[in-house]
């Protein structure tokens, strides 16, 4: 059985909705990490790099990174596509949102990773905030006249989900973005994203 430690509203929700989606068993451990529970001996023996999500397979090693876990949990539940080209497009945007969307959005939340000097924290959530929001209107180009990303529903998919979801609980404003909010109110439709919000508490 697959074990997934998950931070609620951290981008572990990803993996969260896929494995909802797929509809297998699976234990869903919440990791404390307000509290620094990432950072305990117990937890860096599962993922040394103190973060989520960390992924326990059926043989009861771990993986780690949402560019990993995605296509594994794609490719078992049939939320990832056979065709080389689309493959390759699938894991260009898993791996676009993991190096450059969601460290835009770290940047304003958590200046102090990226500088130790405290004046300079207010100009690198400023530019994080511009690049982030800039990432938003990117995708919602991406949803012009499509359901989902690509010829399915995806993995990629609910990756984008949880970058609508950050944008509400963040306060930007996403109903402006008329492709992604559409894509964002189909897939609110979907009982494995309405498990989710429920486990996770999520109320935007």
């Amino acid at each position: 059985m697959l074990t997934l430690c998950y931070c609620p509203s951290s981008c572990s929700m990803a993996p969260h909705l896929v494995l909802e989606e797929g509809g297998e068993k699976y234990v869903a451990r919440e990791i404390d990490c307000a509290n620094g529970e990432q950072r305990s001996a117990e937890y860096l023996r599962i993922n040394p790099h103190a973060r989520v999500p960390a992924l326990g397979l059926d043989n009861g090693d771990y993986i780690s990174e949402n560019i990993a876990i995605l296509p594994f949990l794609g490719k078992r539940f049939g939320l990832w596509s056979d065709d080389p080209v689309i493959e390759a497009k699938m894991m260009s945007f898993i791996g676009w949102v993991a190096s450059t969307v969601h460290p835009a959005q770290a940047h304003f939340r958590r200046a102090e990773r990226y500088a130790t000097d405290p004046a300079a924290h207010a100009n690198i959530r400023a530019v994080g905030i511009t690049a982030f929001h800039g990432y938003l209107r990117e995708i919602d180009g991406l949803f012009a006249g499509k359901t989902y990303l690509f010829d399915r529903l995806s993995s990629a998919d609910f990756y984008a989900f949880v970058l609508y979801t950050w944008g509400l609980q963040r306060g930007f404003p996403m109903r402006e973005l008329k492709n992604f909010t559409a894509f964002n109110d189909h897939m609110r439709e979907r009982p494995s994203v309405q498990r989710v919000f429920a486990d996770e508490k999520i109320e935007v």
